[in-house]
């Protein structure tokens, strides 16, 4: 005689519910963003080799010990937000697989951000065992915004249904928002090889990249430039097609970063490079790319949710006749 499925149904009846869901997205956004700044801490403070090997700190002991002082903490405080930065993920998992009904989707973007920090964990191990070369701290710093990216897509995921999405307005809205992405992350890549080639480098040993660095921050600057004017084109357009409110606030919001982050750039850079605005720098960074993917996301809609007065104004900026 077979018993009920006493287990499978104990696991049908655990549900997780989509706000959970989103709440833990942003958890994840927001825990990915912390690292990265206390990560610059660690290497503004000259702490990179606080803890001198991986994966133990140093000789058989795992934490920190009195001998490596407190640039022992700070390296060490670093390395333990990933476990924490791990747990958040690991709910992610947990609470898409729970939702019903089941977003593949979702659930793949959570694991995808697992693997993520598995691998950046690895990546942090590497940084240290290299003495804090400066093209893999470089790489260590690009890896997080990439899983900074793939937290902001599950957020917004998590809040719109699955399925196919177009632009909120004519199709030169999706191009700008490409651009937008591709040339932010450009600017972020010359930030690297601007903190490569100047001070601050995590230790007074370690080795830079050797580039000229006024020469390699006068090309970020110019990335920048072209990133507020592409901004400047895209809320235009977004105004200019009467696009959704949504849309139009994220333009302005990446606009107000930039602007701040680019003040902030200048600033430090005739002032010597101060510890101080150098973290706020980085800070800057991270809200940036914030929200140049939030943008991203804020000009695509459902498919079958564009309002017909929209869309007929939307074909006939883009030069389409309208029906």
């Amino acid at each position: 005689m077979t018993g009920p499925p006493y287990h499978r149904g104990v696991f049908d009846r655990l549900r997780c519910s989509p706000r959970l869901v989103t709440g833990l997205a942003l958890a994840a956004v927001v825990a990915n963003t912390v690292i990265v700044v206390t990560g610059a801490l660690v290497r503004l403070t000259g702490s990179g080799l606080g803890c001198p090997s991986w994966p133990r700190c140093g000789g058989s002991s795992f934490v920190t010990t009195p001998q490596y002082g407190i640039h022992g903490v700070i390296e060490f405080g670093n390395r333990a937000l990933t476990f924490v930065l791990a747990a958040v993920v690991g709910a992610c998992i947990v609470a898409t697989t729970l939702q019903r009904p089941r977003r593949r989707d979702l659930t793949l973007l959570a694991w995808g951000l697992f693997a993520g920090v598995a691998a950046q964990g690895v990546l942090g191990g590497i940084t240290v065992l290299t003495h804090l070369n400066p093209w893999i701290v470089a790489g260590h710093f690009l890896v997080s915004m990439a899983l900074i990216a793939a937290a902001v897509a599950l957020h917004v995921r998590s809040m719109t249904p699955e399925g196919p999405t177009r632009p909120v307005g004519p199709p030169q809205v999706a191009w700008l928002g490409r651009a937008v992405v591709t040339v932010t992350a450009a600017v972020l890549v010359l930030g690297t090889m601007v903190t490569g080639s100047g001070p601050h480098g995590g230790d007074r040993l370690v080795a830079r990249t050797g580039f000229d660095p006024a020469a390699v921050s006068q090309l970020h600057a110019n990335a920048v430039m072209l990133l507020i004017g592409l901004t400047a084109a895209t809320m235009l357009v977004l105004r200019l097609t009467r696009a959704q409110r949504r849309a139009q606030t994220a333009a302005a919001l990446l606009a107000s970063a930039e602007l701040a982050q680019g003040a902030v750039g200048y600033l430090q850079y005739f002032t010597d490079l101060p510890v101080g605005l150098v973290a706020v720098h980085v800070l800057g960074s991270c809200l940036v790319w914030l929200a140049a993917v939030y943008l991203f996301f804020a000009i695509r809609e459902p498919a079958g949710s564009a309002d017909p007065e929209q869309s007929a104004l939307s074909a006939t900026s883009a030069g389409v006749p309208a029906r």
